[in-house]
């Protein structure tokens, strides 16, 4: 087997040139591959196509390469938390094809699979089907860019005939991925919600680049508790613990907000929230 392991974050995504498409993971701001995010936007790398759930906020995850004007395209199920986000959309500057959740991880599970295309029931009956969505704005108000129709056949489902919409898999140039732990095969696990869209990402990706908070040698993964296997790997850098951050840190009235996170003392943190 190869050792994949990289010694740097900027070593891993050197040769991602300007122009390519991206898959990267994260659930909100959960298992974001944030040093690969910094490493790419320290080497200025531009013009990118990001195929990921959301698109961080406005100073961190990926709303880092927003902010410098790095992303041509996004490709989302959500685009909330990021002012930047709107501004860029609505004045023609980015792209934008919004994407139903459990469409996006499917058209990305699809893509890592070797499946072209499915038939699904979500957006049948909407403009995610018949076209028409604001994928790009003229900065005036008015729509420059709008979403094609989709291919629309009818099944029999139980005996009853159903509309099912046609979405294409997507696979992308490259993939950035945050995992928890990992070896030097790269065979990797995902902690908690950081396991939602990660995988997905990296199976998209033809060449995918992982960092991991723990690197451990080959054959100390419990064979089951790996999430995904080191075929879908090709590079692998160890990060070390990374700063995990939450959306938004509500208290009820009367509670004082928590302080820094304890140890568990086994390298690892007690989630606060949602965990990265």
């Amino acid at each position: 087997m190869i050792d994949k392991t990289v010694a740097t974050a900027a070593e891993a995504v050197a040769d991602i040139p300007d122009g390519a498409s991206l898959a990267v993971g994260g659930f909100g701001l959960s298992g974001n591959p944030i040093a690969l995010i910094e490493a790419l936007l320290a080497q200025g790398t531009r013009d990118l196509s990001v195929v990921s759930n959301n698109c961080g906020v406005d100073d961190w995850g990926l709303g880092i390469l927003l902010g410098a004007g790095r992303i041509r395209k996004m490709t989302s199920s959500y685009v909330g938390e990021n002012k930047e986000f709107e501004r860029q959309f609505l004045s023609g500057e980015l792209e934008l094809e919004l994407t139903p959740q459990g469409t996006l991880a499917e058209k990305l599970r699809a893509g890592g699979s070797g499946i072209a295309a499915f038939f699904t029931q979500t957006g049948v009956g909407t403009q995610v089907a018949e076209g028409g969505l604001p994928r790009r704005y003229d900065g005036a108000g008015g729509v420059a860019v709008a979403s094609p129709p989709k291919d629309v056949r009818t099944f029999a489902v139980d005996g009853e005939p159903r509309e099912f919409v046609l979405e294409e898999a997507i696979t992308t140039d490259f993939s950035l991925v945050h995992a928890w732990k990992g070896d030097r095969h790269g065979n990797l696990v995902f902690r908690k919600a950081a396991r939602s869209f990660n995988p997905l990402a990296a199976m998209a990706g033809r060449t995918c680049i992982v960092q991991v908070e723990h690197l451990v040698e080959p054959g100390e993964l419990d064979p089951d508790a790996v999430h995904l296997p080191g075929v879908y790997v090709h590079r692998i850098v160890a990060v070390g613990e990374v700063e995990k951050r939450i959306e938004k840190r509500t208290v009820r009235e009367g509670f004082a907000e928590p302080g820094p996170v304890p140890s568990t003392g086994s390298g690892t943190s007690v989630p606060s929230a949602r965990e990265s």
